[in-house]
């Protein structure tokens, strides 16, 4: 049996699997949610009835833990708006976004209109996936969170 010197350095190789399953465990999201501070969170019952009733709806997986998640709200022919992408603050900065929104793209690229509104410091993000700030329109919203 091979035993390595102490000073070697063990590089854990993680391998992500997006799923659209809607087979999602309430707490699972919960926990996703509060890792990242939504206040959609604070709303359990309809998060939940919210993701698992979207159009499409794309998680991440390392193993059996939910890092990822992204929805999509649709009317099925002509606009998609995506409401939600958010990923673990342990695994951000890996691509896993970049997985998420180009599962979404590919079942979405023919539409008319793919939206959403980017915060501040997520419309890099968005830029590198081919979004663009929507002419001279303004995100107007009634909203109850406060993350913003």
């Amino acid at each position: 049996m091979f035993s390595a010197p102490s000073n070697i350095l063990r590089i854990a190789i993680m391998e992500i699997i997006i799923s659209d399953t809607r087979d999602l465990k309430p707490e699972d999201v919960i926990e996703l949610y509060r890792a990242n501070r939504w206040s959609a969170a604070d709303k359990p019952v309809e998060l939940y009835n919210a993701l698992i009733n979207s159009h499409a709806l794309f998680s991440a997986w390392d193993g059996n833990r939910l890092v990822g998640i992204g929805n999509a709200i649709s009317d099925g022919y002509l606009v998609v708006y995506y409401p939600h992408l958010l990923i673990h603050p342990d695994y951000q900065g890996k691509g896993i976004g970049q997985m998420i929104m180009q599962k979404m793209q590919a079942r979405y690229r023919h539409f008319h209109m793919q939206m959403l509104t980017a915060d501040s410091k997520a419309t890099g993000f968005y830029k590198k996936a081919g979004f663009t700030r929507a002419g001279h329109t303004q995100p107007m919203w009634i909203y109850k969170g406060d993350e913003h």
